[in-house]
């Protein structure tokens, strides 16, 4: 009996629901909301609740869509002025910082499988293979573990971490097709390699930059008629960034990041609407991509690679990657001692690793279940120990500062477009208030702020100042910036931190 594509839609939207909830519930407790995600995946796979999927290629296509809407929003978040500290450090990780990962934990599983553990035996190309395909940090768990939990770091470190994160895929997907070349045909010269790597990414840099401009001009200069299509525009353009770049044999990854990094930092018409929109999409397709990954993978083939996992999985942790880190860092030296330690064990493996292990699979290579399996593993691994444990590693060094988070508006859907320096925010009327007077120019309020409307029950209304107020109105303040709000704060006598 061929089931009907309603059933589809009921497991896949009751999937979805369940890991936002697990997420929510996950997060009080510290554990990464990815990890959940991808557990939830597991258990409703062929070992858990009985859904059939064994389609590498089809958990590739998402895993490209979902990749490519991360690396775009995680772009258009990144301020030039927050990175621009730290911009040289973070390009020497993303670059040199992955090729000696792989280099290390290359070489690290070659001697490991050809000496300790002779069940499992990788050549040294599969090994290198290997290590390329796990020496990239993982955007998607350091956007959402540093994001989701709004760590405070010292020292610009958050913006290091996450313009790493960002700007390394695109290094190791280089490093994986190369080694998959060389393990499918050994006439490939030492130039051609070099030819590859220059020209992936010389091109996909050019283009996230030059389209990025183009498009900017394209959204500032049509007239559209309705305001969600500049968000549906942003969207085509991300797919056509990454498939033209590709056509013309660059790296689409880069040419994604760097679009998104150049289009977040230029003014366009509808910017804030377009970044909620990405935000959203983001979230969605990390959920869709966890959970494609999680029915993937047969839990009861973790077991036989599980101890070459574990060793591979805390050599990268406690060796591979704070070599790559201390060596790398060493001459900046403002990034101290501490700061070096903490960089090191952000280094999380997320879902990326796990796509680039369907390539092998779909190529072909010999033992590339095998290659799959214990880059799952080492996935969660790194979830597990890494993941859940940044902001109390932060705090251990000394290095997380009290969250600077301005309060949200709850009855005013408001929102200031970035390049306004104006703060905003709104008060509950109270008795004290209302002392000199129950009008609003009875009020003392700065010269610089003002009250631009008021709700009262379910009436919005702009105020003047013989408006009369009432208990329990919410007031719309408008300041010059912060300091004013705060200023104003005290004189109403409000407690409430901006």
């Amino acid at each position: 009996m061929e089931l009907a594509v309603e059933f589809y839609f009921l497991v896949a939207s009751v999937l979805l629901i369940l890991s936002i909830v697990a997420g929510k519930t996950g997060y009080r407790f510290g554990v990464p909301a990815l990890l959940l995600f991808l557990l939830i995946g597991i258990l409703a796979g062929s070992d858990g609740l009985g859904i059939e999927f064994n389609s590498p290629k089809q958990a590739q296509l998402v895993g490209v869509v979902a990749l490519n809407i991360i690396l775009f929003s995680g772009g258009m978040d990144t301020r030039f002025s927050e990175i621009k500290p730290v911009l040289w450090q973070g390009i020497i990780l993303s670059t040199f910082g992955v090729l000696l990962t792989a280099f290390i934990t290359g070489s690290f599983i070659y001697w490991l499988t050809n000496h300790l553990f002779t069940a499992i035996t990788f050549s040294f190309l599969e090994s290198m293979l290997l290590g390329s395909i796990m020496s990239s940090t993982d955007s998607a768990s350091v956007f959402s573990i540093l994001r989701s939990k709004k760590l405070a770091i010292k020292h610009n470190l958050r913006p290091l971490l996450e313009l790493e994160s960002g700007s390394n895929d695109p290094i190791a997907y280089l490093l994986m097709i190369i080694f998959i070349q060389l393990l499918q045909s050994s006439d490939i010269s030492s130039g051609e390699v070099v030819a590859f790597f220059f020209r992936q990414f010389i091109i996909g840099a050019i283009c996230g930059y030059i389209l990025s401009k183009m498009v900017i001009f394209i959204i500032n200069r049509i007239r559209l008629d309705y305001e969600g299509l500049y968000s549906v525009l942003l969207l085509s353009f991300l797919f056509f960034l990454y498939s033209f770049t590709s056509i013309l044999g660059g790296n689409g990854y880069l040419a994604v990041y760097i679009g998104g990094l150049f289009i977040g930092n230029q003014r366009f018409v509808h910017k804030k609407s377009s970044l909620k929109f990405f935000d959203g999409l983001t979230w969605l397709f990390q959920i869709i991509m966890f959970l494609t990954l999680g029915l993937l993978v047969n839990p009861h083939e973790l077991l036989p690679i599980a101890g070459a996992g574990i060793l591979i999985g805390l050599f990268m942790i406690v060796i591979s990657r704070p070599i790559s880190v201390f060596i790398l860092l060493s001459p900046f030296r403002k990034i101290n001692f501490k700061s070096k330690l903490f960089v090191s064990w952000v280094g999380l493996r997320g879902a990326v690793p796990i796509i680039f292990a369907t390539y092998p699979l779909m190529s072909g290579i010999p033992q590339a279940r095998m290659m799959f399996n214990i880059v799952f593993f080492i996935t969660i691994l790194s979830l597990v120990l890494q993941g859940s444990t940044i902001p109390f590693v932060a705090r251990l060094l000394k290095l997380s500062m009290p969250s600077k988070d301005k309060p949200k508006l709850k009855e005013f859907d408001i929102d200031l477009p970035e390049d306004i320096k104006s703060a905003i925010s709104e008060i509950t009327v109270t008795e004290e208030m209302l002392q000199k007077g129950r009008k609003l120019m009875d009020i003392t309020l700065p010269d610089q702020t003002l009250a631009v409307m008021i709700k009262r029950n379910d009436h919005f209304f702009v105020p003047r100042g013989n408006t009369k107020l009432e208990i329990g109105d919410t007031v719309l303040l408008i300041a010059d910036n912060d300091e004013i709000m705060k200023e104003t704060f005290k004189k109403l006598g409000v407690d409430k931190e901006f």
